[in-house]
């Protein structure tokens, strides 16, 4: 028996992932580590692009463990035009998303301690 997958998801995380990489840990990574923030992303890019649908075997479906394993699988070849305008999707989403949510990631990420603004308890 065949089933249909959507692949779109787990295409647009990992070319997420990968464009996160090329921004600065601090905030950009650390506010899209934050899973309700990450899901933004996501949806904002998928309800922006076509889904791509595969069939399947029963037997070539993941299990729920593998299934982290898709996150890196790749779209049939895209053109580089495709993969220019998926890429410009995601960071139009970080940018709208880091303004849209400026005050509530700056009280967020402020609550976070920086390990050399803490007081030194080495003297007693």
């Amino acid at each position: 028996m065949r089933t249909v997958v959507n692949l779109t998801q787990q295409s647009v995380i990992g070319e997420i992932e990968n464009v996160l990489d090329t921004y600065p840990y601090n905030p950009y990574q650390q506010v899209f580590a934050i899973p309700d923030l990450r899901q933004e992303l996501i949806s904002f890019v998928i309800k922006r692009i076509p889904c791509f649908y595969v069939s399947m075997s029963d037997e070539q479906i993941p299990s729920e463990a593998e299934k982290e394993s898709f996150a890196n699988y790749k779209l049939p070849r895209q053109p580089l035009e495709q993969q220019l305008h998926l890429q410009n999707l995601i960071h139009q989403g970080i940018c709208s998303i880091v303004q849209q949510k400026s005050d509530w990631i700056s009280h967020h990420l402020c609550e976070t301690v920086q390990p050399g603004s803490e007081p030194s308890h080495w003297f007693g």
